[in-house]
């Protein structure tokens, strides 16, 4: 911001405020950029022409389909949107899986928070007597 140094009608020593924006810095500074960037972008563009090989590699497959479990604060245990129940879930995971190993499965836990703490630990018992040994628990992002 720039100040007047003397206005009309007061005295010399009457510092009044001036709001007018000073373009003049900042056209300095617009050009100075332009100038780099026209230098730049030649250097940026590849001028030897190389014949690169064909890819030998496969193409990899999807990932697979997480599987969620959720459990209500009834203690119903829903593997993705069926039902099971603590006795089956393990016959039932090994189900949905198909062949992949159940030790390097990724299962996500959905648990509604007012779940008991014996539902809770009854599902984590199946899945660790099933061989379910890699567990991410899912909880709401309150971050917001």
């Amino acid at each position: 911001m720039a100040a007047k140094l003397s206005k009309s009608g007061g005295s010399r020593f009457d510092l009044g405020q001036n709001a007018d924006i000073n373009v003049t810095p900042l056209v300095d500074v617009m050009l100075v950029l332009l100038i780099i960037f026209m230098v730049a972008a030649p250097l940026a563009t590849v001028s030897v022409v190389v014949s690169l090989p064909t890819a030998v590699a496969k193409p990899s497959q999807n990932p697979p389909k997480p599987v969620y479990i959720s459990i209500q604060e009834s203690g119903d245990v829903y593997i993705g949107d069926f039902i099971t129940s603590a006795e089956t879930l393990g016959d039932d995971l090994k189900k949905q899986i198909g062949r992949r190993d159940p030790t390097k499965e990724r299962i996500f836990i959905r648990a509604d928070k007012n779940t008991s703490y014996g539902d809770f630990m009854g599902v984590m018992n199946g899945l660790q007597d099933n061989g379910f040994y890699s567990v991410a628990l899912i909880g709401e992002d309150n971050s917001k």
